[in-house]
């Protein structure tokens, strides 16, 4: 079905508004640890994300290829499913966001856009190699942001064995601002394209572009609405990341933030969709378990592993609800 200028209008719109929430939930992945441990002020540390979100939208576009045409047969696609799969998106994301709640926005939005097309072709749309790609993903990623973060932990504090704990913490407090920056710079590489792939989609099917190459346009608007919802900041879930679930320490927060990024650049190099808050969620966990497991708030982690469980179905089904009732209405 060929799209009109006017709903790729209603498309981009959408995309951009997803995009300001993936900004404001997981702006506490780039900068919650280094606010907890005072290595920034809260609005240092929300400016330098935005700027370094903005920055990593630029690196690759190969996630967005992904999310635009290895999800699903781009032959299926059309305006009602584009729009429900951002509906669903947001509803989810808006809701976790303003509950203090950090989620994968990336599996919020496959979670759509898997629903949207269960609704209307059936899963014989589903292209099932990128389905496998971002479940593999989805499962190995939290997984090494634990352990990479425990290593890295170990590593930190057997090079600063011999230092003094007011002098090395210090030094590690300092060393968070480049962390930090490292941690939004590979999160903006990442999860701007999210945006980028579907609007990408929306525009190949409106035979607006002949290929799937991401304009620089939609890299530039991405990036802009990302940093936006980043400068805005998710308060609630800052706090939960920072606080709520483990006291950090600046070895703690550059360990986690190191590791973090390290693992969502991989990733994002390798076209992965992955969600950056189960990376450094699970970071946060291990450097804080590695040290002392009952300083860990396991209720508050279990709240938040639950939510991740959720999120796709979540997501499908209001996006798989809101397609019928666009069949219906028009």
């Amino acid at each position: 079905m060929s799209l009109g200028f006017l709903p790729i209008v209603v498309i981009v719109i959408l995309a951009w508004t997803y995009d300001f929430y993936n900004g404001m939930n997981d702006c506490a992945n780039s900068i919650a640890t280094s606010v907890s441990t005072r290595a920034l002020t809260p609005r240092q540390a929300i400016f330098m994300a935005f700027l370094m979100n903005i920055l990593g939208a630029f690196i690759t576009t190969q996630v967005a290829k992904t999310i635009g045409k290895g999800l699903v047969d781009p032959a299926v696609v059309d305006f009602y499913i584009v729009i429900a799969s951002l509906v669903g998106a947001i509803g989810w994301s808006a809701v976790a966001t303003h509950s203090g709640i950090p989620i994968s926005i990336t599996h919020a939005l496959v979670g759509g856009i898997v629903g949207a097309v269960v609704a209307s072709h059936g899963s014989g749309a589903l292209e099932m190699k990128g389905i496998s790609l971002v479940v593999a993903a989805m499962i190995i990623s939290p997984v090494a942001g634990f352990f990479f973060g425990i290593l890295m932990l170990v590593a930190m504090m057997r090079l600063a064995r011999y230092a003094k704990p007011y002098a090395a913490n210090q030094t590690f407090r300092r060393a968070q601002i480049l962390s930090a920056a490292f941690m939004a710079l590979s999160h903006g590489a990442n999860d701007t394209q999210n945006a980028m792939g579907i609007i990408t989609m929306a525009l190949v099917a409106g035979r607006l572009i002949p290929t799937f190459e991401v304009p620089k346009w939609v890299i530039l608007g991405s990036a802009f609405f990302m940093g936006l919802g980043t400068y805005t900041g998710g308060w609630n879930v800052i706090r939960t990341m920072g606080i709520r679930v483990v006291k950090l320490h600046p070895v703690h927060g550059f360990s986690a933030e190191t590791s973090s990024a390290i693992v969502i650049l991989l990733n994002t190099l390798l076209g992965a969709p992955i969600s950056t808050t189960h990376v450094i969620s699970s970071a946060i966990v291990g450097v804080g378990a590695a040290e002392k497991p009952n300083k860990v708030n396991w209720g508050i982690v279990g709240n938040i592993v639950l939510t991740w469980v959720l999120t796709i179905p979540g997501s499908g089904i209001i996006a798989a609800i809101t397609y019928r009732v666009f069949r219906l209405i028009v």
